[in-house]
């Protein structure tokens, strides 16, 4: 497998599938959102899924989407924030594409997360200690699976998506 497709991992709100759309026109690239296509395939949102299935079962359809969208070449891939928990997930990254970790301070992660009712590891009473509990956990699997780092904080994400394609563009 080529690394031709570019990953992008991070806690929600970092930006992902805003900087990835941004990101793909940059790059004459396809975009996939894997939270959308899980969506598109199942008929229901990631709530329900959750609701149904469990974290587990999300974590297995997750999974699966991708396998799949690893085999695709020239796409730019926003992931879900857990995907990175899995070893196996991890490895299919990496050995098919760029993986660009997108940080963004505490604040800012509350802030963009706020008014969202479709997170649903965020529907408890405190979601900033579990936006803070989340990183703790998954913050040193990003760092370990990423080729680049990029803060998003209080930046726009054009100008992220721009550092982004220089970055890949230099490492090809």
């Amino acid at each position: 497998m080529s690394r031709s497709n570019i990953f992008l991992v991070g806690p929600m709100g970092a930006g992902k599938s805003t900087i990835g759309r941004l990101l793909a026109s940059e790059l004459d690239l396809s975009f996939r959102d894997s939270d959308r296509v899980i969506e598109e395939r199942t008929g229901a949102d990631i709530p329900w899924i959750f609701d149904m299935e469990g974290e587990e079962g999300f974590r297995e359809r997750e999974t699966a989407v991708l396998t799949e969208l690893a085999t695709e070449t020239g796409v730019v891939i926003a992931t879900g924030g857990g995907i990175i928990l899995r070893e196996q997930n991890r490895s299919i990254m990496s050995a098919s594409g760029f993986v660009c970790y997108l940080t963004a301070s505490i604040d800012q992660l509350v802030e963009r997360t706020s008014r969202d009712k479709k997170r649903p590891l965020l529907q408890v009473e405190n979601p900033r200690q579990k936006i803070i509990d989340l990183l703790s956990l998954r913050d040193p699997l990003y760092r370990a699976a990423a080729d680049f780092i990029i803060n998003t904080d209080r930046r726009s994400p054009k100008a992220v998506a721009q550092e982004i394609a220089g970055l890949v563009t230099a490492a090809q």
